[in-house]
């Protein structure tokens, strides 16, 4: 397992304590892109997920959700939540040197809430909130789901503590015809297709002009929704 991060100065000092050839960062980065290397943000992962589980769901428990999806005609959807505020701003732009740039964003920090799913064939479902999701708040997007889905579906869901609340599985047990739920292991976010809808959500949000209003900050939500 990789603790650090793999710069061109970590490999070039690699490659003189091995080799005592010394290369320059730069002549670094030219060698490490002839070899295929790309600098990338390196994916996190939680200490407390275990390989194991990981392995097991990948190998065993997937691939009977997916036979038993397929003998239902059943559709699977991957869900998630996230959420995205006006005043996030991580974009960049250029200025003259030790001139930095300047957003205004307003002060007031309003927020918005997001909850989807994405099918395997790309199909995406949302609702947008405020506050935290809440299990009226996913009782009421399940329900919604299920009248527009045509089929029986089979969410796959992380283990946030509302996904396992008694009213969310006494819904689910009077609807077990319609949805039935499937629980991702501890800690495994990135094995979730929604996990890549929501990064894009979020880039795509903090490249536009701040939002002044919370009114602003929906619409622009909306918008970029309906469009994927």
């Amino acid at each position: 397992m990789i603790y650090a991060l793999w710069s061109r100065q970590a490999v070039a000092e690699l490659i003189l304590n091995r080799y005592g050839i010394k290369l320059a960062v730069r002549t670094m980065g030219l060698y490490l892109e002839r070899w295929g290397f790309t600098p990338q943000k390196p994916m996190k992962k939680a200490y407390e997920q275990s390989p194991a589980a990981v392995k097991k769901w990948l190998d065993e428990d997937y691939p009977v959700i997916a036979a038993c999806a397929k003998a239902e005609g059943a559709e699977i959807h991957w869900g998630d939540e996230t959420g995205v505020r006006r005043d996030d701003v991580r974009g960049r732009s250029y200025a003259t040197q030790g001139q930095t740039p300047v957003i205004r964003v307003n002060n007031k920090r309003h927020g918005l809430s997001v909850i989807s799913t994405v099918t395997n064939k790309g199909q995406m479902r949302w609702q947008a909130f405020d506050g935290a999701l809440s299990a009226d708040i996913l009782i009421d997007f399940l329900r919604r789901l299920v009248k527009d889905a045509g089929r029986k579906i089979y969410l796959i869901l992380d283990n946030r503590h509302v996904h396992h609340s008694k009213p969310v599985k006494a819904w689910l047990a009077e609807h077990k015809h319609e949805i039935e739920v499937f629980y991702l292991p501890s800690y495994s976010p990135e094995l979730s297709p929604n996990e890549m809808a929501n990064a894009d959500l979020k880039q795509v949000g903090t490249k536009l002009a701040p939002a002044r209003s919370k009114l602003q900050l929906v619409n622009a939500t909306r918008q970029h929704l309906l469009s994927v």
